[in-house]
């Protein structure tokens, strides 16, 4: 129902709400081919095998012809999916950008509620214009592998800031330690003094090498943001963004149904197109009574 967008499942999630605000999420991301489902199940049977409770999100892209998804981290994360204690669901980004769905803030209060200690989300893939992963997650995985071209990914603009742990991935392959100086170098150009040392870990997690490590760094993660009150600030933004984008959502449903109620709107559209009127006084026509009420609230 949260996927599909339906009313029952706002009033389902205004009954739950109360009881979430205790799962601690980590965020997963990296480039196509990186491993990130490989090691999503390989640090849920570590987590599990501790004595915590897992929940999994895993975003697949979808199709912009037909809209589907293969949603292959159903395949390749079997042994978490058949452990009774882990929650799995996989759900396509439904042309959503920012490298998560749109339904994924409901999934993660549903699975919350739930009583799930840790929330494991892992992104469609990682880019310049994917960075809602940050502003999710508590605590944020950036995965490179050596071979890639990671090394020039990583130097993207707002790609190095992601993370909060570094993983390089398949560690075996020829390239890992010149892959770990590079991250090793370019860490020390980004970060600032008295802030939290970013870890980068090698992993082949196939294999489960280095896991045990990566989630001991998780863990220390957490400790340090709780200690210095930072996992609080991280929250109550994530709650301010989540309110404006529902509020952005709300005010965009009502604005389409508005227009497409419109019985002149296909008229008004082909003057547009033969340049008898332009989009921008149309534009201003839609959206002059919504700003003139909200003027009342504005502070001037």
């Amino acid at each position: 129902m949260v996927e599909n967008d339906q009313p029952a499942a706002v009033e389902a999630l205004k009954k739950l709400y109360s009881k979430t605000g205790h799962s601690y999420i980590i965020g997963i991301t990296g480039p196509p081919g990186s491993g990130k489902s490989t090691l999503t199940d390989k640090i849920t049977q570590t987590l599990t095998q501790r004595g915590n409770s897992v929940g999994i999100i895993a975003v697949d892209p979808s199709s912009p012809f037909h809209g589907g998804a293969l949603l292959g981290d159903r395949l390749r994360m079997q042994k978490s999916i058949k452990d009774g204690t882990v929650f799995f669901r996989s759900m396509a980004t439904r042309g959503a950008m920012g490298g998560l769905s749109k339904a994924t803030t409901g999934a993660i209060l549903l699975i919350d509620a739930f009583g799930k200690d840790f929330i494991l989300l892992e992104t469609v893939g990682v880019g310049q214009d994917e960075l809602d992963i940050v502003k999710t997650a508590d605590s944020t995985i950036l995965i490179s592998i050596p071979g890639m071209g990671d090394e020039i990914q990583t130097l993207k603009a707002g790609i190095m800031e992601i993370g909060d742990i570094y993983v390089v991935n398949k560690s075996d392959r020829e390239g890992a330690g010149r892959l770990v100086s590079e991250l090793t170098l370019l860490k020390a150009l980004s970060e600032s003094n008295n802030s939290w040392n970013k870890p980068i870990i090698k992993t082949i997690a196939i294999n489960n090498d280095g896991v045990d490590n990566l989630v001991d760094k998780i863990l220390e993660h957490r400790k340090y943001l709780e200690g210095c009150k930072k996992l609080q600030n991280i929250r109550i933004k994530r709650i301010e963004k989540n309110v404006m984008n529902m509020i952005e959502w709300e005010i965009h449903k009502t604005l389409k149904a508005l227009i497409k109620e419109n019985d002149a709107n296909d008229e008004i559209i082909k003057k547009i197109f033969n340049r008898e009127k332009n989009p921008y006084s149309y534009v201003e026509e839609i959206v002059e009574p919504f700003k003139a009420y909200c003027s009342n609230y504005i502070k001037k």
